[in-house]
């Protein structure tokens, strides 16, 4: 059974930062390319961040910079670090691995 658990969502001031997990099993994780994604309120659904089975990373033009994906093969984890959080950055965030997906996390950027 494949099981994809996103965590580290929470509250967090303009400006802060915030490190997403999404902790796999029943992939073959070394194996799987992984991206990340986000939704917000009345808005689809959107692609962030894909890091490939050898670690090359790819993001989107809204985050680049400020977003971080990385992955630990040892442990089955993928995690998305988010820096220099803007307001329009609130969405809930998803992880992915090919047809399956996380449960999804909340982030919400206020002061």
């Amino acid at each position: 059974q494949v099981q994809l658990v996103e965590s580290g969502g929470g509250l967090v001031q303009p400006g802060g930062s915030l490190r997403l997990s999404c902790v796999t099993s029943g992939i073959i994780f070394s194996l799987s390319g992984m991206t990340w994604h986000r939704q917000a309120p009345e808005k689809q659904r959107e692609l962030l961040a894909r890091i490939s089975s050898d670690g090359t990373a790819y993001y989107v033009d809204s985050v680049k910079g400020r977003f971080t994906v990385s992955r630990d093969n040892t442990k089955s984890t993928v995690y998305l670090q988010m820096n220099s959080l803007k307001p329009e950055d609130t969405a809930v965030y998803y992880c992915r691995s090919g047809k399956f997906w996380g449960q999804g996390t909340q982030v919400t950027v206020s002061s």
